[in-house]
């Protein structure tokens, strides 16, 4: 089962791609689920750049930011932006697919990298999980979003709203 959940993990971006497309061939997007979605999807990429502002990769147990409150709040922005998909593609079938989709990559995702944390940084990390530990206030930093290479998901969910809004207008 382990090896599933890695392989799982590992496969979330091409996956995600095929979602994506799939997606985008059920949606039915209409002027008003766009700008809600559109919405609620910026909501999500800035609980992203957020965390992506906090976080040192593989270099400690991050706990400044949002990370005082989640421990995935990069996954917790990524569920936002798929809600705001979800929104926008005014489809059921295409909410179901992204919501699967979610629930399945990001569930392997999140047991992979507790492990691989739990691996590196053992008690620390096991203490950042119970809430002990040494508070951290360290400021967010524009450096740290690039280094974590947020802007490819921003340019990614730029790419699927401009997709739908094109849909939306070929559809109107």
């Amino acid at each position: 089962m382990a090896d599933v959940t890695a392989r799982l993990a590992r496969l979330r971006v091409p996956l995600g791609f095929l979602a994506g497309l799939v997606v985008l061939a059920l949606a039915t997007p209409t002027l008003q689920a766009l700008a809600i979605g559109t919405m609620v999807a910026i909501a999500g990429e800035a609980v992203r750049v957020w965390a992506a502002g906090h976080l040192e990769k593989s270099r400690e147990v991050t706990r400044s930011g949002p990370y005082r409150w989640s421990r995935h709040p990069l996954y917790v922005g990524s569920s936002v932006m798929g809600a705001g998909v979800c929104i926008a593609a005014a489809s059921l079938p295409a909410a179901a697919i992204i919501a699967l989709y979610l629930v399945i990559t990001y569930t392997a995702a999140i047991r992979t990298e507790e492990a691989f944390l739990r691996g590196r940084f053992g008690s620390a990390y096991d203490d950042y999980c119970a809430g002990r530990g040494p508070s951290v206030d360290r400021p967010f930093d524009w450096a740290r979003v690039w280094r974590n290479k947020e802007w490819r998901a921003a340019v990614g969910i730029g790419i699927v709203f401009l997709v739908l809004a094109a849909k939306a207008r070929w559809m109107a």
